[in-house]
C-alpha cells in the first residue's frame, strides 16, 4: 500500500509543487484546500481533495476522522494580511488546531513537516562583515508574519515537552493507559523562495519589464534565495531523515547582493532599458506607512505595508544550511541564475509577462 500524505496549502505556490513531487513518488496524495481555493495547478486526476477548516479544531477532527495519514506537510499560511491578528489566527492558531486534531485522532504519523521561514529570526547579525544566521541564535522577528511563524514553532516545542512529561508519568500507570507518543515534527525555514507560479518576485519582473527597478537603502545587503524545487527536495528528505524537533534553514548555499536578482531578471527579459531607483529607508517608511493606512481604508491587502518595510530594511539574510546538508543530505540543485531563467521562461510561456 502506498504511503498516504496530506499537504495543507496545496493550492499555494510551494504546496502545489509538493503535491506534484508526492505524486511522482507514488504517494497517495491528499491536497487540503478551501472552498475558495484555486485548483489551477492541481489538475492531476490522481489528487484526492479534502476541504479543511484550520480555524476550528472540532471541524478538523470531523473532516479528518475517516482517513489515516502517514505524513503531513503543513504548508498552509499567509504572508500578507490586512490586520496583524490575522497572521496569528491563521499561521499560529491554525497550526495548533491541525496538530491537536491529528493527536486527538491518534493519527499514526511518521513525520509532520512544518514549513516555517527564515523571517522568524529577524534582523540579527547585522554588524559587518555579516555572518550566517544559525539555529542557536536567538530569534527576534521584526514582522507580524515572522512572529506568527515563531509562535507556531515554539508551541510545537512546548507541546512535545508536555507529551514527554505525560509519557514519563504514564510509565507508572497500568499498561493499558500508557501513551508513549510525541509529535514527530521537523521544521524547515527557507529563505526567499522563488520560481514558477510565485507572485511577489514576479512583481519585480513586471516592474523591470516596465523599465523600472526599485531598491531600498544604501548599506550593503546580503540576500539569499532558494528555488522552489529545492524546498520540495528538503521536504521529502525531512520526511525520510529529519530528526524530531529539529529546525533546518534552507537556501541555495550562495549569497547575493541586492542588485543581483534584478540584473538576472533584466538579462532574461532581453535587457530592456530601465531606470534603477535606490530610495533611502526613510522614504520607504513613508510609502509603506501610507500603503498600510490605505489598505485599512479600502479593505484590500497591499504589498506596501509595515512588514514589507522591515523585510526590505533588513540587511543580512545569510543562513547556515550545513545542518540540512549533513543531517538530511540536502544539496541545492538550482542556483539563482538558472532559477531566474526557468522562472522567466515560465512567466512568458504562461503569458504572465
Amino acid at each position: 500500500m502506498n504511503p498516504r500524505i496530506l499537504i495543507t496549502g496545496a493550492s499555494g505556490f510551494i504546496g502545489s509543487f509538493i503535491v506534484e513531487e508526492a505524486l511522482n513518488r507514488g504517494f497517495e496524495t491528499w491536497a487540503a484546500v478551501r472552498k475558495s481555493s484555486s485548483r489551477e495547478f492541481l489538475q492531476d486526476e490522481r489528487i484526492h481533495f479534502i476541504e479543511l477548516n484550520l480555524s476550528s479544531e472540532e471541524q478538523l477532527k470531523q473532516q479528518l476522522k475517516d482517513i489515516q495519514f502517514d505524513y503531513v506537510v503543513h504548508a498552509a499560511g499567509v504572508t500578507k494580511c490586512l490586520h496583524k491578528e490575522d497572521f496569528f489566527r491563521i499561521n499560529t492558531e491554525g497550526t495548533k488546531n491541525l496538530v491537536r486534531a491529528l493527536l486527538d485522532l491518534q493519527m499514526p504519523l511518521k513525520r509532520f513537516v512544518y514549513i516555517s521561514s527564515l523571517s522568524i529570526m529577524g534582523a540579527i547579525r547585522e554588524e559587518q562583515p555579516y555572518k550566517e544566521i544559525r539555529e542557536q541564535d536567538k530569534a527576534m522577528p521584526n514582522t507580524a508574519y515572522g512572529k506568527s511563524k515563531l509562535e507556531a514553532e515554539q508551541w510545537l516545542v512546548s507541546l512535545n515537552k508536555e507529551l514527554e512529561k505525560s509519557n514519563r508519568q504514564s510509565r507508572l500507570a497500568p499498561l493499558g493507559l500508557r501513551n508513549e507518543k510525541v509529535l514527530p515534527y521537523v521544521i524547515l525555514r527557507p529563505t526567499g523562495v522563488y520560481g514558477p507560479r510565485e507572485r511577489d518576485y514576479f512583481m519585480m519582473a513586471k516592474s523591470i519589464q516596465s523599465h523600472t527597478d526599485f531598491a531600498v537603502g544604501f548599506k550593503q545587503q546580503d540576500i539569499t534565495f532558494v528555488y522552489v524545487t529545492d524546498v520540495v527536495q528538503a521536504v521529502f528528505l525531512a520526511m525520510e531523515k529529519g530528526q524530531t524537533g529539529r529546525c533546518y534553514f534552507l537556501s541555495d548555499g550562495e549569497v547575493y547582493q541586492s542588485s543581483t536578482f534584478s540584473d538576472l531578471i533584466r538579462k532574461e527579459l532581453g535587457n530592456p532599458w530601465w531606470i534603477r531607483i535606490t530610495a533611502p529607508l526613510w522614504l520607504l517608511r513613508i510609502i509603506t506607512f501610507c500603503g498600510e493606512y490605505m489598505g485599512h481604508i479600502t479593505g484590500k491587502v497591499t504589498a506596501l505595508n509595515n512588514d514589507k518595510y522591515n523585510i526590505m530594511k533588513q540587511r543580512n539574510w545569510r543562513c547556515d544550511i550545513n545542518p540540512a546538508r549533513q543531517e538530511l543530505g540536502y544539496e541545492p540543485q538550482v542556483k539563482l541564475e538558472e532559477g531566474v531563467r526557468r522562472s522567466i521562461a515560465w512567466y512568458k510561456k504562461n503569458k504572465w509577462l
